[in-house]
């Protein structure tokens, strides 16, 4: 009608740019608002009836990067509409809770002749979040850390800072630069943000780690600068002999990307001994995460299964190296986590191996899961 106001637009609470999401829509419409549709890169995923003010709706995202659009609409056919981009769509049955560990003696049977046959040493530890099944060979050995002790420090500081930082900050710079190109200057930095220098950010790092049941692991010190309990088995069949510096173990790491995946559904350790780290932050985290520039190491899993999503953080050195991270499909999640170690050094050969454990860990959690 001929002068009647514009319907405002809705206020989106989530998901949130820069976030990743499980497809939980939230937010405010305007007052006379009846009825909420949601699209996500222009295809209609809902449509809802709604009576007060405040909606509340669980769609299926596709997976990976989605703008999602919210549109209301009045009795009167007035409508309007808010977006959110820089979203990063996940699989509804991949929202994070609380299972038991046990071991998966046929998973188990798969990935220690992978372990066992590398020239090298190696520790892997794999399990099914969603469905707690896992497997690991050498998983408390201790490994050079390398840029896998990145991800603690991003959860160091996003623990310490007031939010999530802003788009272009200072900090949500830093982070994705150390994140998604494994830079070690920025790395620095944020020990010195979070410390006042590296040694003491370093201790910083040490503490949550320590807070969430990492053990076996230590951050220490800055980078050179150059161009909870599982009943799945971890023990240490090979200890690699190397001068101590900054170290953990695949179990550890596994711990630590658990306790992050935990925290952006608001439970786990991290939300509990750090309460700076919001659900929020967990979000934040596995979006720089799903935006990590790589060779192809886990994220070989992606060959021949669409719709895999692998939010992984990679280490090396010369004699060194690894990847952890979380792979989502369909049915879940699991958290894998491959280390290795060569006096000779270690080339291609851990990335393909990783790509190799992912694999038989996906075929096996969608076949018991799926």
């Amino acid at each position: 009608m001929l002068g009647t106001p514009a319907l405002p637009p809705p206020a989106i609470e989530q998901p949130a740019s820069h976030e990743v999401s499980y497809g939980l829509v939230t937010g405010r419409a305007a007052r006379g608002t009846t009825r909420v549709i949601v699209h996500a890169n222009g295809k209609k995923l809902a449509s809802r009836p709604l009576a007060g003010r405040r909606f509340s709706l669980r769609v299926v995202l596709p997976v990976g990067d989605v703008t999602v659009r919210v549109t209301t609409i009045a009795r009167s056919g007035r409508r309007s509409s808010a977006h959110v981009h820089d979203v990063f769509g996940l699989p509804s049955g991949a929202r994070p809770r609380v299972v038991v560990a046990h071991e998966d003696a046929a998973l188990t049977r798969k990935i220690a002749p992978l372990a066992r046959g590398f020239s090298g040493t190696t520790g892997v530890y794999v399990q099914s979040l969603t469905g707690g099944g896992g497997a690991a060979w050498n998983a408390r050995a201790r490994f050079p850390g390398a840029s896998t002790m990145k991800l603690a420090i991003a959860a160091a500081v996003l623990a310490r800072h007031t939010g999530v930082p802003a788009p272009k900050s200072q900090v949500s710079s830093l982070l994705s630069s150390m994140l998604t190109r494994s830079d070690n200057a920025s790395a620095n930095a944020l020990e010195v943000w979070l410390g006042g220098s590296t040694s003491a950010g370093s201790q910083r790092v040490n503490e949550l780690m320590r807070s969430i049941g990492m053990r076996d692991s230590e951050m220490y010190g800055g980078y050179e600068l150059r161009t909870l309990a599982s009943r799945i088995p971890v023990r240490v069949e090979h200890q690699p002999a190397y001068a101590y510096g900054k170290h953990t173990t695949a179990w550890d790491i596994a711990t630590l990307l658990r306790a992050v995946w935990l925290a952006s559904g608001g439970r786990g350790p991290l939300r509990v001994e750090q309460p700076g780290f919001s659900a929020a932050d967990g979000r934040y985290l596995l979006w720089l995460l799903a935006h990590v520039s790589d060779v192809p190491k886990l994220d070989r899993v992606r060959a021949g299964n669409p719709g895999i999503a692998v939010m992984h953080k990679a280490g090396w050195v010369n004699e060194a190296r690894h990847d952890s991270g979380l792979v989502f499909w369909r049915g879940g999640v699991f958290v894998a986590s491959v280390m290795t170690w060569s006096s000779r050094g270690v080339g291609v050969s851990a990335d393909v191996l990783a790509g190799r454990v992912a694999t038989r860990a996906l075929a096996r959690f969608s076949r018991v899961e799926g």
